[in-house]
């Protein structure tokens, strides 16, 4: 028996499924056992199936070591449900089952879900959906659209360039008109190309349904936020009441949020119960119902040699929910993580610690699905446990990616149209011809390439970031570039060709922290 990590990719949940489907009917220790006078044969108390599920579940890498026993008894009865298991009587779907004595075994029948085949190709004929700006303009095809307009610049008669009248130092330049709907189709298309670079699929589609990307929210969350790196709304009646953000800023703060507020034994209870009941009467969870699917396959990458890219793809993901949903998201996360690390704050629960207690309230009203998913409790509870320890840097703007759609949407308005060239057919009535020059086809194999080049020089730019960053300890900033040469050793040895005669182990050197701003030592010059 073996268990393995379920990547990336669509139906997620339903393969997490029947991976502890698998693993428990393979591994459940089935015996004997008498009951009533009468004896069964190769069957299992709900006791020993929890113990057994819950051990299994702690040390499964898919859902982590902050499932609890009371939810591995409502996913026993969830597979009672389903008929994965059946009482010695054959009985199931209505029954209930306990943490208990009571005597169960496994059906004949095979209880694995099917996995929906994938969407057929389109047909001959059938209309395909609108290219977007990226495949109109050529995303990410900078260096090939300065060559070929170079190019067509050199090949152009002079005389052409300044219309025959003018030089062509005076020539006035036409500029690109980017319409609204343009830029927001930037900001889409560049978002989603980064995330799916890092959540490594063939098609975002696999996961993500693309109605339901909304550019504006995108523009909105990473645009208009307040000093703290919280959105800020434009409709206040958006927001939280006032009631329920005053609870959430005593309990982040308690004991010392304000002098006056009720002393009796109990008071911090029920001003943790007000705070849970409002985030359960939201008609939806936190992270919506539309890119569910998008952050149950974020979970595949919860793992430890990959924290680091789990967190940069929940801060993309995180970017596409609307304003009023990251919005009460960050608060809430931002208020559990300090609930959490509060060595003042009273005991919540009698019986749970603080921490458990805050995930395991939470986490329904974070992630879910608009129809009953099995695993939804399990699921959700690994995902709120990573997003409120790295809280602060998933929900923060991305600002690699902020100026990388700047850039590019800068670039596209600079891009040069030459002016309209008559045709000089020996007819007086010439036709004037726009020529346009910043237009150039180029093959899947050049695209391939220069998307390569661009990955490669995005990290290039990460490594300087890493060596330029002042507000960065030395300790974190050897860290850093330790796991960055353990992940791209080529791009390493090119910035430092002295670290393989020294063992891997560079010393960085204080001139190396003032490299950006002297611009004779830029490799990239």
């Amino acid at each position: 028996m073996s268990s393995h990590v379920i990547t990336p990719g669509p139906y997620r949940a339903t393969k997490l499924w029947n991976e502890v489907t698998r693993l428990f009917r393979a591994g459940m220790p089935l015996r004997k056992h008498r009951q009533n006078f009468r004896h069964y044969a190769s069957c299992f108390t709900a006791a020993a199936a929890v113990d057994w599920l819950h051990q299994l579940l702690l040390s499964n890498s898919n859902f982590g070591p902050d499932v609890t026993r009371q939810q591995t008894v409502q996913l026993l009865k969830k597979f009672l449900k389903n008929h994965v298991i059946e009482d010695v009587k054959g009985r199931w779907g209505t029954e209930d089952l306990e943490d208990n004595n009571m005597l169960y075994r496994f059906p004949s029948s095979s209880p694995l879900k099917p996995i929906p085949c994938p969407a057929p190709a389109l047909a001959p004929g059938s209309i395909k959906k609108r290219s977007s700006l990226r495949d109109r303009d050529g995303f990410f095809r900078f260096r090939s659209l300065k060559k070929h307009e170079k190019e067509t610049q050199e090949n152009v008669d002079p005389a052409l360039q300044s219309g025959g009248n003018q030089p062509v130092g005076e020539q006035q330049v036409q500029r690109r008109e980017l319409t609204v709907e343009d830029e927001q189709e930037i900001w889409r298309d560049i978002t989603l190309t980064h995330l799916q670079r890092i959540l490594d699929v063939a098609s975002l589609d696999e996961v993500l349904d693309h109605r339901y990307v909304n550019p504006q929210n995108i523009i909105h969350n990473m645009t208009k936020v307040n000093k703290h790196g919280v959105v800020t709304l434009d409709d206040k009646t958006d927001d939280l009441p006032h009631w329920v953000l005053s609870a959430m800023k005593s309990l982040a703060n308690w004991p010392k949020y304000d002098s006056v507020q009720p002393s009796y034994p109990g008071f911090e209870r029920d001003v943790f119960k007000t705070v849970s009941d409002y985030f359960y009467s939201l008609p939806q969870p936190l992270l919506t119902y539309e890119l569910y699917e998008l952050f149950i396959n974020v979970l595949g990458l919860l793992q430890p040699q990959s924290e680091c890219v789990a967190v940069e793809a929940l801060q993309l993901c995180t970017l596409l929910l609307p304003p009023t949903s990251r919005r009460k998201l960050q608060l809430l996360m931002r208020m559990m993580s300090r609930i959490s690390q509060n060595v003042d704050m009273p005991r919540l629960h009698p019986a749970i610690g603080t921490r458990t207690l805050m995930i395991h309230t939470f986490s329904g009203c974070v992630l879910g699905s608009a129809v009953e998913c099995d695993l939804d409790e399990l699921l959700a509870t690994r995902l709120v446990s990573f997003l409120m320890d790295h809280q602060q840097s998933i929900l923060s703007v991305p600002q690699y990616l902020l100026s990388a759609i700047s850039d590019h949407i800068q670039y596209l308005r600079t891009v040069q149209v030459q002016p309209l060239v008559p045709i000089d057919d020996g007819d007086p009535a010439c036709v004037p011809v726009p020529i346009y020059t910043f237009c150039h086809q180029i093959s899947g194999a050049e695209f391939e390439q220069q998307k390569l080049e661009s990955s490669q020089k995005a990290m290039e730019e990460l490594l300087e970031m890493l060596l330029t960053d002042q507000n960065m300890s030395e300790k974190d900033r050897r860290k850093k570039l330790k796991r960055f040469q353990k992940e791209y050793p080529d791009i390493y040895s090119r910035r430092f060709p002295s670290a393989e005669r020294e063992n891997n182990k560079p010393k960085i050197k204080p001139p190396l922290l003032t490299i950006k701003k002297t611009k004779a030592f830029s490799i990239r010059n």
